[in-house]
C-alpha cells in the first residue's frame, strides 16, 4: 500500500512537471511563432531589416530575461525548496503573459518579455530536479525524458492556437490562463523528501557562487552548459531563419518559420523521449549524447545541402533537425546528477537558462561578426556558425563525466 502510493505520488509529479514545461515551451516559443503578425501590428515596417531588427531585439530580451532567472530561481529552489520555484515562476510568467497581450510598442513588448523570461526560467531546472530526486537511479533518465517530451509539445500547440485564432494578443492571454490552471494543478504536488532531509544539515544551499569557488566544480559546471549549445543554434539559427534560408537555398520560397518550428518541435519532442531509451538501453547518458550530435551534423549537412529544394523539404529536415537535437532532457538530467542536492536546483535550473541565454552571443556570431562585419552571405555565416557551435559542444562533451549511475543523495562543501 505504502509503495503504491509512492508511485502515484512519483507519476503525478511526473505528469504535472511535464504539463509545466508544456506551458513554459508554449510561452516561450510563441514569440517564434507570431514575430511577424505581432510586429506588424505594433507598428513594425513589412520589410525584412526592420523586422529582423525588431525581432532580434525583442528575443534578446527573453533571452536575457531567461538568463537572470534561472539564476534567481535556481537560488531559490535549494534555499526555499523545488516546489516555492514551481509556484513562483508560474505567477510571474502568468502576469507577463496577460500583459503582453496588451502591449502598444516595441520596446514593451520587449520588456514584457523579458520579465517572462524571468518567469519561465524556474519551470524545467524546478521539475527536472524533483523528479530526479524523486525516481531511483535506474529510471532518472526515463521520467526527465517523458517530461520533456510532453513538454516540448507545448510548441506545437502554440502554433495550432495562432493558426486557430490568428490573434497573437489572444494567444498571449491564453498563456497566461494556462498558467493559472497549472498553479491549481500543482497544490497537489509534494516537496523532494531529499531536499526535505537536508534542510537542518550545517551546509550552504544555493550559493550561486560556489559554482567558481572549487576547480573542479567550475569545470563542471562550464562544461554542463556547452554541451547544450547545439540545441538553441537549431532552434534559434536555423528554424527561427528558416524563411529566410530557404529563400536563399532555392526559389519561391513560402516557408513560414513558425510552422518550421512546430515542425521541428515535434521532433525535439520525438528525440527526447527517445534519447532516454537509448540512454537506459547504452546505460550511459554520453554515449546516447555523441549517438544524437551525429544525427544533429547530418541534419544540418542536408540543411545546407542541394536536397533541400523545396518547401515540404525544408520542413521535414527542421522536423529531423529537431529530432536530432532533442536531448534537453538528457542534458538537463546530467547537470542535476552532477551536483549535490544542496546546489542541485541551482544547477539544474542555471545551466539550460545560460544555453538560452547563449543564443545572443550566437546570433552577435551570425549576424553582427560573420555578415555586417565580414560580410559573408547568410549560408556561409550559418553553417561556419555550426560548425563552431558543434566543436565546443563536442569537446565539452568528451570531457564530462558519465552520470547515468550516480548516486544523488550527496552534498557539495
Amino acid at each position: 500500500m505504502i509503495e503504491a502510493k509512492y508511485n502515484k505520488k512519483i507519476l503525478l509529479t511526473i505528469l504535472i512537471a511535464a504539463l509545466g514545461y508544456f506551458v513554459d515551451i508554449y510561452e516561450l516559443l510563441l514569440f517564434s511563432i507570431v514575430r511577424k503578425p505581432s510586429l506588424i501590428g505594433l507598428g513594425v515596417a513589412d520589410e525584412k531589416i526592420a523586422l529582423l531588427i525588431a525581432s532580434t531585439k525583442v528575443i534578446n530580451w527573453q533571452m536575457t530575461g531567461l538568463l537572470i532567472g534561472g539564476i534567481l530561481w535556481g537560488v531559490m529552489g535549494d534555499k526555499k525548496g523545488r516546489l516555492s520555484v514551481l509556484f513562483g515562476s508560474i505567477i510571474l510568467y502568468s502576469v507577463a503573459n496577460f500583459a503582453t497581450g496588451y502591449v502598444q510598442t516595441v520596446d514593451q513588448y520587449a520588456w514584457a518579455r523579458f520579465i517572462g523570461g524571468i518567469g519561465l526560467a524556474g519551470e524545467l531546472g524546478a521539475g527536472i530536479t524533483l523528479v530526479s530526486e524523486l525516481l531511483p537511479r535506474s529510471k532518472r533518465g526515463l521520467g526527465t525524458s517523458l517530461v520533456a517530451g510532453v513538454g516540448l509539445l507545448g510548441a506545437v500547440f502554440a502554433y495550432f492556437t495562432f493558426k486557430a485564432t490568428d490573434d497573437w494578443r489572444l494567444c498571449y492571454k491564453i498563456g497566461g490562463v494556462l498558467g493559472v490552471c497549472l498553479l491549481l494543478l500543482r497544490v497537489s504536488v509534494s516537496e523532494s523528501l531529499m531536499y526535505t532531509n537536508i534542510k537542518s544539515a550545517n551546509v550552504q544551499r544555493g550559493n550561486f557562487f560556489m559554482f567558481f569557488t572549487n576547480a573542479k566544480r567550475f569545470k563542471k559546471y562550464i562544461l554542463a552548459i556547452l554541451i547544450g549549445l547545439p540545441t538553441w543554434y537549431v532552434i534559434g539559427i536555423l528554424m527561427n531563419f528558416s524563411n529566410r534560408f530557404s529563400a536563399d537555398l532555392y526559389t519561391g520560397s513560402l516557408v513560414d518559420s513558425g510552422k518550421a518550428t512546430m515542425f521541428g518541435y515535434i521532433g525535439i519532442s520525438v528525440g527526447d523521449v527517445t534519447i532516454g531509451l537509448i540512454s537506459q538501453y547504452f546505460k550511459s547518458r554520453k554515449k546516447a549524447l555523441f549517438l544524437f550530435y551525429g544525427f544533429t551534423i547530418i541534419s544540418c549537412f542536408l540543411y545546407f545541402s542541394t536536397l533541400n529544394n523545396s518547401d515540404p523539404m525544408m520542413y521535414l529536415i527542421c522536423g529531423l533537425l529537431g529530432f536530432s537535437s532533442g536531448f534537453w532532457a538528457i542534458f538537463v538530467t546530467m547537470g542535476a546528477e552532477q551536483f549535490g542536492t544542496n546546489l542541485r536546483a541551482t544547477a539544474a535550473t542555471t545551466i539550460p537558462n545560460m544555453v538560452r541565454g547563449a543564443l545572443p552571443l550566437i546570433n552577435l556570431m551570425f549576424l553582427d561578426l560573420f555578415q555586417e562585419t565580414w560580410g559573408w552571405n547568410l549560408i556561409k555565416s550559418g553553417i561556419v556558425t555550426g560548425i563552431v557551435v558543434m566543436c565546443i559542444a563536442i569537446i565539452a562533451a568528451w570531457f564530462t563525466e558519465e552520470t547515468f549511475r550516480k548516486k544523488m543523495n550527496f552534498l557539495e562543501n
